[in-house]
């Protein structure tokens, strides 16, 4: 067990947080959890109070992008203590994303026990309410300060966390997205598989415009035919067609091996519904739309767990899914996930850290 120091904050910025109000990302805790790469290894860590860091103008990461990041949730449980939902994946998904950018991994059991730590610590933060949580940032970037396309030899890893509500304003209502077909997220062979700031970046510019236009994201097509469905820009698309639930494949390395999308597949799998992992085009999906096959939509996701897609927009044409309501396996799933995840169903698959006050 990593012997991690803890120091904490003399104060409590608790109270300066609109309660009724959390949105997502905007209020930030009390400490926070660094550890840095020196000489070859990475440091049993402390945590230590949320400030703000100095960084050098020259500092790589700044020039360079060299940075990788994952974002799960703990909740207060149904019977006391607090649940967090299978931190183990975030910690080996990020050990991936640090392989692809040159970042030394941080080993997944120091990762689960940091992440432990630091949620304990900050228990009062944890939002009481039912569809509310205690959203975890795991973060890590070259420290190295130079210029030059190079890989750092120095490292920080750092664990923030912040009181959420829902991602999108809808919240579990279906939301718009229009397909992207001008721009590209990620390619395969690329970094579409690593939660890294250049997939993210490559994603503003449309995001922006969709916004503009009055939907709530982008759905991002493959980089090469422009015709495969890739994945939405904060998480991954399923479809049902005709009963079927059928989603992009992991195979070709980018799109992102989402948390939440490996639960739904496994539910729907024990429940025995027909899964399919393959390659999907959008003109699939509308030619299923059109022959009334095309029964559900929705995004799988960390941040907002299951967002039920209302409307698809490509081409000039929209497309709209299930009269804009919440489908049954959209809503089955949802209630299933959130109902593991505040210990109001039985986890028999052992998703769940569970942890007492």
């Amino acid at each position: 067990m990593a012997n991690i120091k803890i120091r904490k904050s003399e104060t409590s910025k608790v109270d300066k947080a609109d309660w009724n109000n959390l949105k997502f990302g905007v209020y930030f805790t009390d400490h926070i959890f660094v550890s840095d790469f020196k000489n070859g290894k990475w440091e049993d860590g402390r945590i230590e109070p949320y400030s703000a860091m100095d960084i050098e103008p020259a500092n790589c990461t700044l020039h360079y992008g060299q940075t990788i990041f994952e974002g799960l949730k703990a909740f207060n449980a149904k019977g006391g203590g607090f649940n967090i939902f299978r931190p183990e994946m975030n910690g080996e998904r990020m050990a991936k994303s640090a392989e692809l950018i040159c970042i030394p991994p941080f080993d997944v059991n120091h990762f689960v026990e940091a992440v432990k730590e630091l949620v304990k610590l900050e228990i009062k933060w944890i939002p009481k309410r039912k569809g509310e949580s205690l959203y975890i940032r795991p973060f890590s970037f070259g420290t190295g300060n130079f210029l030059g396309v190079n890989a750092s030899d120095t490292y920080r890893f750092m664990i923030m966390t912040s009181p959420v509500a829902s991602y999108y304003a809808e919240g579990l209502n279906p939301i718009k997205i229009i397909v992207e077909t001008d721009r590209v997220r990620a390619v395969r062979g690329g970094l579409g598989s690593s939660k890294t700031a250049a997939n993210y970046a490559a994603s503003l510019l449309a995001g922006a415009r969709a916004h503009k236009l009055g939907y709530s994201q982008v759905l991002w097509l493959d980089g090469v035919h422009r015709k495969y469905i890739d994945e939405v820009g904060a998480m991954n698309i399923m479809f049902v067609i005709d009963g079927e639930l059928i989603t992009p494949s992991l195979s070709q390395g980018n799109i992102l091996a989402g948390i939440t999308r490996d639960s739904v597949l496994t539910l729907a799998k024990e429940s025995g519904m027909k899964v399919t992992e393959r390659d999907i085009t959008i003109d699939e999906v509308y030619e299923a739309y059109k022959s009334g096959k095309l029964n559900e939509a929705f995004g799988t996701g960390t941040a907002a767990v299951i967002s039920p897609v209302g409307l698809l927009h490509y081409k000039e044409k929209d497309m709209i899914i299930n009269d804009m309501k919440i489908g049954s396996h959209a809503q089955k799933f949802y209630d299933t996930i959130t109902g593991i995840q505040y210990g109001e169903i039985e986890d028999k698959h052992n998703w769940i850290v569970h942890l007492n006050y």
